[in-house]
């Protein structure tokens, strides 16, 4: 299943009559709008091919200057990313190497590649 939201403009002489329709639509569920002439619906469908169909439906109506989708769930793509963490291993396999020595570890994560290997050369010439 997937849900998306659409911001639909209208000029706002024709809101009143454009915020009646979009309630009435079978294509969408209204929410909100305000006096410029922002409506905002979401959509849901089975794929994205039937939110396409449903778009359409709205851009059809009259008085519709826009419709543009703003922000999109998938169901099945948050339960395929859900299940990869859930089987994912929590602690890397190299932690669990014993014969790794920590000093042969190169850290290229957060601190953006820097070179930590010289940092740390800098670090113990100015503790001696």
């Amino acid at each position: 299943m997937n849900i998306s939201s659409v911001v639909v403009q209208t000029v706002p002489k024709y809101l009143e009559k454009l915020v009646e329709d979009l309630k009435n639509c079978d294509a969408c569920d209204y929410h909100m709008h305000d006096e410029k002439g922002r409506i905002i619906v979401t959509i849901e469908g089975d794929g994205v091919s039937e939110e396409l169909k449903k778009m359409k439906v709205i851009e059809a109506l009259p008085h519709v200057v826009s419709a543009d989708m703003q922000m999109a769930y998938s169901e099945d793509e948050l339960d395929m990313h859900m299940e990869r963490l859930e089987n994912a291993d929590a602690v890397p396999v190299m932690l669990h190497d014993n014969d790794l020595k920590p000093e042969e570890i190169i850290y290229n994560g957060d601190l953006k590649k820097k070179d930590l290997e010289g940092f740390a050369a800098q670090f113990d010439n100015t503790k001696r």
